[in-house]
This record gives C-alpha cells, structure tokens and sequence, in this order.
C-alpha cells in the first residue's frame, strides 16, 4: 500500500504539473498573465527501524513568478511613455501648421509688405491699392484660420480629457472590485493568482491615462493621484470628472469626487496620456495662442495707428484698414470671472494701451477689498497691488483695467487674456482703396523766387501722432491741422552765426518764431495754434481758456536769404506723396513686439519666428523624449516579461518532463499491484 500511496501522489503531482504548464501555454498572449509554477513537497517519512522512508509527494503551492519591483517599473514607464506619445501626438500638427509657408503667418506678412512696397512705387494705382487690400484680408484670413484650428485642438484636447477621464473612472472602480475579492480570497488561505494577474493588468492600463501612486495595504492596494489625493482606498473608488474650468471655461478642469466632497485635481495630475494633454496645454497651446494673438494686434494697431497719419487718395485723413482692437466688445471679452465670484459682481474692462508692451502670459486678478485689486502673472510674478479709483486706470503691460457694472467683494477674482482671442477676432474692415492713406498730411515748399541754397530734407511731420482710436480728439485735430495750414515762415538776414525766422497763419498773423544755424541741417517745431473750420481757436476749456497746439516737426537746410522762406501747406487730392506708405512699409523692419522687455523690442516677423521656433524647439524635444520612453517601455516590459512572461520553449520542455513524471508514476502503481498481485497468488 505504501508504493501504490506513492505512485499516487507522484501520478497526482504530475498531472498538477501538467495541468499547469497547459494553463502557461494556453495564456501565453493574455496581458498581463505571469507564469505560473507547481511547488512540490515531500511527504512525512516511515520509520522502519533505524530507517526513514519516504511516502511519497505533496503539492505545496501553484506559486505565480512575479516581481512587485519590475512590475512597478512597468507601470511608471507606461505613464511616462503615454505621457510624451500624446504631447508629441499635440505639438506635431501645430509645429507643421505655424511653420508650413502655406499654412503659417510668415507668407502673408511677407507678401503683405512686398504690397505696400508696391504701393509706394506707384502710390496712385488703383490697381496696386486693391492689391494692399487683398493681402491684407488674406492676411487676417490667415490668423483667423491659424487661429481656428488652435482652438479647434483646445476643444479636441477638452473632449479628449472627458472620454480619458471616464475610462480613468472604470478602472478604478474595477481595481476596488478586485481588491475585494482578492480579500476574500487570501482571508480563506487561498492564493488567488489570476485575480492579483487581473490586477495589476489594470493597474497598467490606469497607468496609460494617468500616474498614480500605489500604496499596497495587506491584500489590496490604494491609489493616489497628484499629491495624494486618493482615488482608490481598499474596496472603494473615487470618480474621475471633467468639469468647465472656473477660472476658465473654455480650458476644462479634471475633479475628482469622494462621496459628497470635490477637488480640483488639474494643477497636480501627472504623466499618462491625461497628464500629456495638460502639459502640452500649459506649455505650448496657451503661450501659442498668446503670442500669435500678440503679433496680430501689434499688426492691427500699428498698421491702423500708421495709416491715421496720412491722408487718402480723396485728400482725407486715413482710415482704418484693421478693425478696432478696443472696440466695446472686444475689451469685455479679455476678462473671465471666476465660477466662485460673488452674485451681483461686475466684470472687468481690459483696455489695450501698448501693443508693445503686451505680453504673451495671461493675469490673474484678486479683489482684496471692493476696490483694490491685485494683479500676477501666470508665471508667477507679482505685479503689485492696484485700485479701481485710481483715475486715469494704470497700465498694466500696456493694458488697462476699468470696472464694468456690479460691485465687488474681497476674494472675487478674474482671469485677464489680453492676446489670446485677438487672432480669432482680426479683420480687415477698409473695402475701398482710394481711403489708404499712403500720402503724409502736410508737405512743405520753397517760397519762389529763392537764390539762396535753402533745402528741405526732412518734410513736415505732426506731434503729437493722431489716435485713431480716440475719435473725438482725432477729428479735432483733423479739423486743426486741415484749417490751421498753409504755414507761412520766413527768414531773417543771417546775424552772429545764426539766423533767425518766422513764421506765421493762414491770415498772416504771427504765431511763433525762432532761428536756425545757416549752412548745417536744422530741426524746425513749429508751434501750431488749433482752428475750427471756421477759424475760431480750439480751447482747452480752463478758465480762462487757452488755445490748443500741435506741432510740426521739420528739417531745413543751406543758407537762406533775408526774406526768403517756405510754405507748409496740406496735401490734397491724388498726392503721389508715399511718405506715410514708406512708414507703413517701415513696420516690417521696426521693432514693434515686446518693446517693454530688456531687450527693448524685436520686429513682427522676428516675433512669429520667435513663436515658430519655440514650438519647433519643443516637438523636437518632444520626438526625442517620445523615443526614449518608448525604448525604455520596452526595457521594463522585456525585463517583466523575462521573469513573468511565457516561454513557449521551456513550457514545451516542461511538457515533455512532466509527461515523463506522470509515466514513471504510473509505473510504480502497476509495479505495486503486480507485487500486491504475487503476494496474494503465493497464499
């Protein structure tokens, strides 16, 4: 009985073997399986006399060959490589979109300058002006267009984060499930190995969309995500939502929620592909945006502010061939109250004053009072505090902020985006191209009859710059300049090396004087009194009221005679004049972008460079980090699969063996009943 006990236990220990190595082969592609094997034990001995023999075998385990650290491993650079595979998979379309020529900025600037250099080589061709007009719609068309798709990703990354967010969810609802079981499990002594298997497959794939933190407590294990906020405790989970951010609702926010308490969890979530997408976001989406909507307002303001200056083919002051960038609507929309604000509380004005001086980062506004106000930027700098009474508003990084409606209350704050929308809302207003002010608005000439070498190098310019955003005081000094000329000046007899002169209004009354240096090059600010249309003096209106002034601003230079002088008149209808064209085709080339920085300004096409090259510089970054992830995913899988995985060899050679085990075993039980068998025939 003895021999037949041990054949026994080695036929049964075979057939276990078997069984297992089966289970190996057949779950050689299951994701996540580790390999298992059979642990055998010997049987209590019998003591014959001075002698112990053995009674055979027993199965001590079905052990799971596993590694928590190389497991761990696995899981971590699955975050990591999801994390660069879906920045990458963001920054590649807008690295090509911005730096494309057919589908970039760079083409329609240059080609709209190269139609204002045409325009001044023939400043009276019609057909050259509608040509300025069409590159310039073509130009805004192209800043809508980038613009778009911009916000076309920022919706996509939105959507994305939403269907992320609920996957993130289920897993880790399933995880609290399997912890559960896998309680009940090891509570009765029980091993359950494709349950932990099942595990930590999910464990995996959580670690695909998002990092977390593994904490194992006895036979489970609790998640935590960020900075500990949890996501998986024992047997429960929390939910993954994606909510409309508050401070910015058109960028979505990740809250996550335990019973009946919430957290805003955007800030701290990192790695997988949830944690890609933020970054990309943070990092290259909302500067691109900024600076892209930075280089169309300094192109709007500048152009139009340019154009102001001159006077049209009709003999009219310019209008503008951008739209308003202050317009009422425009100014509402760079400010986003916080969700949290308190009922009844306005909104806040956000007025451009210096397109030069804007930045590329968005503000963050906080009432510390229902006046004062804070003000820091989103990297971090503190700009000071600020009131609402403070008249006029200060300027903030060449903007301004004015309450609109409602009161405020200590904690409400706003979110300020002084560029961000102003790609999507540029366009190109003038529609007829006699209105380009191409010509300046006063010219200057020789009074005739002159002998002397009296020159004008430098025509006559107006200070201060018209603002054609300011209508009222536009149109005054529109008026002023127009009935204020022609000027009339006139030299003194030369006298102790210099030389005097003056000048005088439409009616022949004296209005300044002043004296230059004969023979050199002379800067001449004529002090012009201001009249309406029918000659009266514009005031200040103080009392008493005093006349207002603007001044031109000229060169003369020679030696003019006694008597001899100039005229500076105003330009009229069908001037071939390009001076204000030459400035406007001189914004390509001036430092207009970032003027308030150390480096005191670049040019717009050195600021959409600029911009093309940081995201440039970024998806290289990005293609070189998504490679080395990848290889490193592969070191981790393959350093996991070399213990865990399924060698379909040696589970063949295990086979064989284990066949080999239950045929020798087999042979002990017939060798059994045959000595049994001539035992009992010999009685």
């Amino acid at each position: 009985m003895s021999l037949l006990n041990i054949g026994m236990s080695g036929l049964s220990a075979s057939q276990t073997s078997l069984m297992t190595t089966g289970n190996n082969i057949a779950n050689a592609d299951t994701a996540g399986y580790s390999r298992q094997q059979t642990v055998q034990g010997t049987k209590a001995s019998n003591q014959y006399g001075n002698v112990f023999i053995g009674s055979g075998t027993t199965l001590a385990d079905v052990r799971r060959v596993y590694n928590s650290y190389l497991d761990a491993q696995l899981q971590t650079k699955t975050s990591l490589n999801s994390d660069a595979a879906a920045y990458l998979g963001q920054i590649t379309p807008v690295d090509k979109l911005l730096s494309d020529s057919g589908t970039g900025i760079t083409g329609a600037l240059t080609k709209f300058f190269a139609s204002m250099q045409n325009v001044n080589a023939k400043p009276a061709d019609d057909a050259s002006r509608q040509l300025l007009l069409s590159d310039a719609q073509a130009l805004s068309n192209r800043f809508n267009s980038v613009s778009s798709q911009l916000n076309e990703q920022n919706a996509n990354i939105n959507g994305n984060l939403s269907s992320m967010a609920d996957h993130v969810t289920k897993l880790a609802a399933t995880i609290a499930q399997l912890n559960q079981r896998i309680s009940e499990v090891s509570s009765g002594g029980g091993m359950p190995n494709d349950l932990l298997d099942a595990r930590n497959e999910t464990l995996r794939q959580l670690s695909e969309f998002v990092k977390v933190d593994v904490s194992t407590r006895g036979s489970s294990v609790d998640l935590y995500l960020g900075s500990g906020q949890p996501l998986v405790v024992g047997n429960t989970s929390s939910t993954l939502e994606v909510v409309a951010g508050k401070t910015d609702p058109t960028r979505s926010s990740l809250q996550l929620n335990r019973g009946s308490s919430t957290i805003d969890v955007t800030s701290v979530v990192t790695g997988g592909e949830i944690g890609g997408l933020l970054r990309y976001r943070s990092e290259v989406l909302d500067p691109a945006m900024n600076e892209l909507g930075r280089v169309a307002l300094v192109i709007a303001d500048q152009v139009n502010s340019q154009l102001g200056q001159g006077i049209d083919k009709n003999g009219e002051f310019g209008a503008a061939l951008f739209n308003n960038i202050n317009s009422a609507a425009l100014i509402s929309q760079r400010s986003i109250a916080n969700g949290n604000n308190s009922a009844g509380s306005g909104n806040l004005d956000v007025t451009i004053k210096d397109t030069g001086k804007l930045t590329i980062s968005d503000y963050q506004v906080t009432f510390t009072s229902t006046t004062d106000y804070t003000v820091k930027r989103s990297d971090g700098t503190s700009l000071g505090a600020f009131s609402t009474t403070t008249t006029p508003p200060p300027v903030i990084d060449g903007f301004s902020l004015s309450l609109n409606g409602g009161a405020m209350s200590a904690g409400d704050s706003f979110k300020i985006t002084p560029t961000r929308n102003a790609a999507t809302t540029i366009k190109t207003e003038l529609t007829d191209a006699k209105r380009l002010a191409i010509a300046a608005p006063l010219n200057a000439e020789v009074l005739p009859g002159a002998t002397g070498s009296l020159s004008i190098p430098g025509l006559p310019t107006v200070k201060p710059a018209l603002d054609i955003y300011n209508s009222a005081a536009n149109a005054e000094m529109q008026t002023a300049i127009k009935n204020s000329v022609p000027v009339k000046l006139v030299f003194d007899a030369p006298a102790g090396g210099s030389q005097g002169y003056k000048y005088y209004d439409a009616k022949g009354t004296l209005m300044g004087t002043g004296s230059i240096v004969p023979g050199q090059n002379n800067t001449l600010n004529l002090q012009i009194k201001m009249v309406d249309a029918s000659g009266n003096p514009i005031t200040d209106g103080a009392t008493p009221p005093v006349q207002k002034t603007f001044t031109v601003e000229m060169s003369v230079a020679g030696s003019p005679k006694e008597g001899e002088g100039l005229n500076v008149k105003f330009n009229g209808a069908g001037s071939t004049d390009n001076r204000n064209g030459t400035a406007l085709a001189g914004l390509q080339t001036k430092q207009t972008v970032d003027t308030g920085s150390a480096s005191k300004g670049i040019t717009l096409v050195d600021a959409y460079g600029k911009l093309v090259e940081n995201v440039g510089a970024k998806a290289n970054q990005g293609k070189l980090d998504g490679a080395a992830t990848e290889a490193i995913l592969a070191n981790a899988k393959s350093s996991r699969d070399s213990l865990s995985g399924v060698d379909l060899d040696e589970e063949t050679g295990n086979l064989v063996k284990y066949q080999q085990y239950y045929t020798a075993s087999s042979q002990i039980i017939k060798a059994a009943q045959e000595t049994f068998a001539t035992l009992i025939n010999s009685l």
